[in-house]
């Protein structure tokens, strides 16, 4: 079964949130809504259906600083990585610097990767795929996978910071190549859609996985 695809570029970081449904569904699920003040895009990108869940990827800024406002606005659930519920509880201590005012949220549904989400008539898949923030989750469904930070079309996600390590991403882009088929669509958190398939043949920062599979 198809998925119906929604890409929004939110945050001064163009960061990318989807709405995702079946197609002419009256339910979706949002994934990463995440700048304050654009509940009423992500609502108009709904186009009618109800928002069922909010499925955060890993808890970066640009990725749930929205998050709280758009679970006002729809009632949806919160669904995130135990890992990361530190950092939305103090998401004003994550960058003080952009001066702007970010509301907590605490999470309704903890997830640890390998769980099954039955949401909006679409099976999710979680997968743990640290690397980038140690907390950090993948959801799979219907030949699509939502990577959050960890792979994009021709990049990866950073690991410069204290939470980050090179060798843990690459493990887990191995883990999501070896276990979904290559023409698997890859919507990121930022940049446009890619493949596994593609990014095995051409990404510059998959030589070695490259070299393995070959």
């Amino acid at each position: 079964m198809t998925l119906d695809v929604r890409r929004l570029e939110l945050s001064p970081y163009a960061m990318n949130c989807y709405v995702v449904r079946r197609p002419d569904a009256d339910e979706a699920v949002v994934v990463d809504p995440g700048w304050p003040g654009e509940a009423g895009r992500i609502k108009e990108a709904l186009d009618g259906a109800r928002c069922v869940a909010i499925l955060v990827t890993h808890a970066d800024i640009d990725h749930i600083g929205g998050v709280a406002e758009l679970a006002h606005a729809t009632g949806a659930p919160i669904h995130m990585t135990e890992g990361d519920v530190g950092r939305a509880e103090r998401i004003n201590d994550l960058a003080p610097e952009l001066g702007v005012e970010f509301e907590s949220f605490t999470p309704d549904v903890l997830l640890k990767g390998d769980e099954r989400l039955d949401l909006a008539g679409i099976e999710f898949e979680t997968i743990q795929v640290p690397g980038h923030l140690s907390g950090h989750l993948a959801y799979a469904a219907d030949g699509a996978l939502f990577s959050g930070d960890v792979l994009f079309a021709g990049s990866v996600g950073r690991t410069d910071r204290a939470d980050g390590d090179w060798e843990t991403l690459l493990d887990s882009i191995r883990h999501l190549l070896e276990h979904f088929p290559p023409e698997t669509v890859v919507y990121s958190g930022h940049g446009p859609p890619t493949t596994l398939g593609r990014e095995l043949e051409t990404n510059p920062f998959l030589g070695e996985l490259r070299a393995v599979s070959q």
